[in-house]
């Protein structure tokens, strides 16, 4: 028996609000959530602060992180752990600003007794840390380079071999620093993208306005690839690789991390979430491909989910989230969008070519049939799980949550028509990708008159130990471009929008079966 296909239908979503909380059944006149026929989606908490990690401990009690807030290190609201249970949501610790944990948290596992979290450590480079129960922090490791950017430490997971795993995003779109990211290079002039191994550049530059300069707008500034903005590099010169690399997955000993972290695969764009096909083996991961941003934008074609093997390169920043080569005409924005490249001082033309050379590296091409769901480009694939034993003919699939675009800023030519802000479905033998939980127009809730009733930013899908899908929603996030005028990036970012939400079948007599939630408001 298939189910793919899924015959969507829009159903309203439980809203059986507590008493403090509002009036019940606020959602059953307005159906916005649409879900394959045979199950049911509901809402279990809400008034969230920018929820992204989810986690259950040994008893089977679900937490979640609030990250305090995402697109620039500046915090918005406390950045804690939150406990969730028949709706209520309970502070586990406060914020843990005040022990050396910056924005974003977005990684949440629970290990032995503790929590492990990604963020950004005091000088904004990427950060692991293990927090008790009571709230105590302590530093697993940091010094991650890339976190100083706009991307940082993602997920993290447990292993099937006893190694924790991180997927960490590198610094910049595309492999060089620009314009793009002028608030991150204003706090940290130094950040630069990093390898997991010795590499050797083409010596490729990239010619665009040094924003350094506000009061002189003719000044230019003329960067290489893996070098701070306005470095200039040169043919066959080598860029140290480090273990602690951005575009990365990076594995270690929870206990001792520091002298086992070692990267496990590279290469990529900005990878987010993780997940494990416990009985095969198999690992997966999604990455966010490439924006027509930056020094070297890249008009790619699709945002990808991976199948990730030991060791392998896996192209960025000379291959495409398709694992094709840049070079191909398909990939080249219009020359209005690209900055004019110079090597050995000498200008050649408006192209992207590589910026490594591959054979001097000891780099072989990434091999495309690693790519197991094609995303639509900006749909933002972030955390991801696979479905249990429980599921049935969708057991060992992918479902994957579709974050959403941040066009025009991240890609002023995918015109107005939205894409992600849905749970995906992916079965990883044929590729077969089908929308999961989305609302019934395309787009974020709040963008619909729907706001609270509808999918907003999922960002987390995880199955929990009852068998059920738990969605993530971290909320609205809307731009707003005049945020440029005061050296920050354009993304509003709306507190209190976060949710979570869970589906099951609704099936009589199935395992998963339970009854519905209430839900209350945070309030804080």
């Amino acid at each position: 028996m298939s189910l793919l296909p899924p015959r969507l239908k829009p159903i309203a979503a439980s809203f059986l609000v507590a008493a403090t909380g509002g009036p019940a059944g606020l959602a059953a006149q307005s159906p916005v959530v649409q879900v394959p026929e045979g199950f049911r989606i509901e809402k279990v908490a809400d008034g969230l602060n920018f929820p992204t990690g989810l986690a259950w401990d040994d008893q089977g009690r679900m937490y979640v992180a609030e990250a305090g807030g995402a697109l620039f290190p500046e915090q918005k609201r406390p950045i804690r752990i939150v406990r969730v249970e028949q709706g209520r949501v309970t502070p586990v610790t406060g914020d843990l600003a005040g022990s050396g944990v910056n924005v974003a948290l977005v990684g949440l596992t629970w290990h032995r007794g503790s929590f492990y979290i990604t963020h950004r450590a005091a000088d904004l480079t990427g950060a692991v840390s293990r927090v008790s129960m009571d709230g105590q922090v302590t530093r697993v490791f940091d010094g991650i380079i890339d976190s100083q950017a706009e991307h940082q430490i993602n997920d993290i997971q447990m292993g099937p071999d006893g190694r924790m795993y991180v997927a960490v995003g590198p610094a910049g779109n595309a492999g060089v620093i620009g314009p793009s990211i002028a608030p991150w290079v204003a706090k940290s002039p130094r950040v630069h993208p990093t390898p997991c191994r010795d590499i050797v550049l083409t010596g490729r530059n990239f010619r665009t306005p040094d924003f350094r300069t506000k009061d002189d707008t003719t000044d230019m500034a003329t960067t290489g690839a893996y070098v701070p903005f306005g470095t200039q590099t040169q043919p066959g010169q080598r860029i140290a690789g480090t273990n602690k690399c951005g575009g990365s997955i990076l594995a270690f000993d929870p206990m001792n991390a520091e002298a086992t972290i070692r990267p496990y695969a590279w290469g990529f764009r900005n990878l987010i979430g993780l997940a494990w096909n416990r009985q095969t083996g198999e690992m997966f991961a999604a990455e966010n491909g490439y924006d027509v941003r930056g020094s070297r934008p890249v008009n790619d074609d699709i945002d990808a989910t991976l199948r990730i093997r030991e060791g392998m390169w896996y192209g960025v920043p000379d291959f495409s989230a398709g694992r094709q080569p840049l070079t191909r005409p398909q990939y080249e924005p219009p020359d209005s969008l690209q900055a004019m490249v110079v090597v050995n001082g000498q200008p050649q033309g408006k192209t992207l070519g590589f910026l490594i050379d591959h054979a001097a590296s000891g780099l072989t091409p990434p091999d495309p049939s690693v790519v197991v769901g094609r995303h639509p480009i900006n749909s933002s694939p972030s955390m991801l799980d696979v479905a249990p034993a429980s599921w049935g003919p969708m057991a060992g699939h992918l479902f994957v949550a579709e974050w959403g675009d941040l066009a025009p800023p991240t890609n002023p030519l995918r015109g107005k028509e939205p894409a992600g802000y849905r749970v995906v479905h992916l079965d990883p033998s044929t590729g077969a990708l089908h929308a999961f939980a989305s609302n019934r127009q395309p787009g974020p809730a709040s963008g619909q008159g729907a706001q609270g009733r509808g999918l907003d930013r999922p960002f987390n899908v995880k199955f929990g130990p009852d068998g059920a899908m738990y969605i993530v929603d971290y909320g609205v996030v809307r731009i707003d471009m005049s945020l440029t005028q005061q050296g920050k990036p354009p993304y509003n970012e709306v507190p209190g929008t976060g949710a979570i939400w869970r589906v099951v079948p609704d099936r009589a007599g199935t395992p998963m079966q339970r009854e519905r939630m209430p839900v209350r408001k945070d309030g804080n």
